[in-house]
């Protein structure tokens, strides 16, 4: 099969810059053999490497063989960065020459910043960045910087993982909700900012105490009445609400039959008030027309909800075959 080329993007933007010298043609760097590439006899699809990259990386994997720990060799790492800012093995072999070289930490972290910026949703940036803050033990930049980078983009991973290391590695806990509260009232809808707030709950306070997930059940209501069809805020409900029987929270059933009464047709309203009725059913204390209004919302829900028709008529099925007899009785 004949080897094919496709156009490699990193690196284009150097092709046509005359100012920047290959290292094959610079003088300090004549003691070393660059390694080319090793695709193998028959590469199926051959990458069309920039010269530049090709040069770089060539050189590269020379003083990588050669395990130098030298200041040129650490000026190459950024080289390659530029290139190619998703390479693991660049940013591992950088970290060794930071230390080996007794480098400013400080200014490492003012370029890693430099790289974040541009490359936001990149793993290894933000491997680097945590690798620098734990040899510093200094994380009193850390929340400022994922609140700039979150203000681009408030549902990066990336960003909100390094948040959460940086929260979890130093108890910083202080100030966090107020952030993350922050964040709801400008976009009730920011998913991550939920979880976010789940993930500080948990290592906070926890749920166990009575006044904390009155609290955080009375915080999630308000935001569902904004939204009723916003999942986000309805799944923070249930995980508040995780360790409880739902249907034995006080007031919270008629909140839900309150909104309902109101037209509010939202699955997501309607799936929460059938699972407060199988907890009903299940314990065996329940009226008599519970499973008729269970199935009764089952059918509402068939309706409302038809990109799962198939899973609601199968809730019904199941709610009258397990309750039914009891019903009768």
């Amino acid at each position: 099969m004949a080897a094919q080329e496709i156009d490699a993007d990193s690196g284009s933007e150097f092709d046509d810059d005359l100012a920047l010298q290959f290292y094959r043609d610079r003088p300090e760097w004549n003691d070393i053999i660059p390694i080319p590439q090793d695709d193998g006899p028959n590469p199926v699809v051959r990458i069309a490497y920039s010269e530049r990259f090709q040069d770089v990386f060539d050189y590269l994997r020379a003083v990588l063989k050669a395990d130098e720990r030298s200041e040129r060799a650490l000026d190459l790492t950024k080289d390659a960065v530029e290139l190619n800012a998703a390479n693991y093995t660049v940013w591992h072999y950088r970290r060794v020459l930071l230390q080996a070289l007794k480098k400013d930490l400080r200014e490492e972290m003012r370029y890693i910043s430099e790289i974040i910026q541009d490359h936001p949703k990149n793993y290894q940036v933000w491997h680097h960045r945590r690798a620098i803050v734990e040899w510093l033990k200094d994380p009193s930049n850390e929340l400022n910087f994922t609140e700039s980078i979150l203000e681009k983009d408030s549902k990066n991973y990336h960003a909100w993982s390094h948040r959460q290391w940086v929260l979890q590695t130093f108890k910083l806990w202080d100030g966090e909700l107020d952030y993350v509260h922050k964040l709801l009232l400008e976009d009730l809808r920011n998913n991550s900012a939920w979880n976010q707030r789940y993930f500080v709950m948990s290592n906070t306070t926890g749920f166990s105490d009575e006044s904390v997930v009155d609290r955080e059940v009375k915080y999630a209501i308000e935001f569902i009445k904004k939204a009723p069809n916003n999942e986000s805020s309805w799944s923070y409900l249930r995980g508040v609400l995780a360790l409880r029987d739902i249907s034995s929270f006080p007031g919270l059933m008629q909140t839900c039959q309150d909104m309902y009464s109101e037209n509010v047709r939202s699955p997501f309203l309607l799936s929460f008030i059938i699972d407060i009725y199988e907890e009903q059913l299940e314990s065996k204390t329940f009226p008599e027309d519970t499973l008729l209004k269970a199935t009764q919302l089952c059918d509402v829900l068939i309706q409302v909800d038809a990109i799962r028709l198939k899973y609601w008529e199968y809730i019904k099925r199941s709610l009258t075959l397990r309750f039914g007899k009891q019903g009768e009785a």
